[in-house]
């Protein structure tokens, strides 16, 4: 009955990985951090085809380079990357003043999630760090080759019918985001 319970769980967890990955990276492309390839959509359904396909070909280039259980744990260990930084962006957040009313948590909750995020790290071996650190380090190459060619901050993918590049703010293409900011 455990072996059930974990097929199921390990399948929606791919599942909802695979899922969550595409439109992450169709959101980056959307702000200048990736490709602006990767925020193309299908004009009907408005599904990011190329991010999803992208992610689908990473995906299944890891599952050549171990077993189930080494993808979970380097799965794992970049959640738990990303749950540290969301930790520390909570306690650098804190600092700027808001005028609006808005949620605050104790200071002591984003500095023990950020220590159990460190003691749950430190718990990962070799094989894990250098399957994730190489996973990162193409993401750091893919930045920067952003950042290289132009795109960047104020950069953003192609109209979301996948036409051209437009620039934030520019009311002069047309662009129906940029002019409902104004309205």
């Amino acid at each position: 009955m455990f072996s059930l319970i974990a097929l199921v769980a390990v399948a929606n967890g791919a599942l909802l990985t695979m899922i969550m990955a595409s439109r992450l990276a169709y959101g980056m492309a959307e702000q200048g951090i990736l490709p602006s390839a990767l925020g193309r959509v299908l004009p009907g359904r408005r599904t990011p085809w190329v991010a999803i396909v992208a992610t689908t070909l990473v995906a299944m280039g890891l599952v050549f380079t171990g077993d189930v259980a080494a993808l979970a744990e380097t799965v794992v260990l970049l959640l738990l990357v990303v749950f540290a930084a969301v930790n520390v962006a909570v306690l650098v957040l804190r600092r700027e003043h808001v005028d609006e009313p808005h949620f605050r948590v104790a200071t002591v909750v984003p500095v023990l999630g950020v220590a159990s995020c460190v003691l749950l790290l430190s718990q990962q071996d070799a094989a894990t760090w250098l399957r994730a650190g190489i996973l990162l380090a193409v993401g750091v190459v893919l930045y920067a080759v952003v950042r290289w060619t132009g795109g960047g901050r104020g950069r953003r993918a192609p109209d979301r019918d996948g036409a051209g590049d437009t620039t934030a703010g520019d009311t002069t293409t047309g662009d129906a985001r940029a002019g409902d900011a104004r309205a």
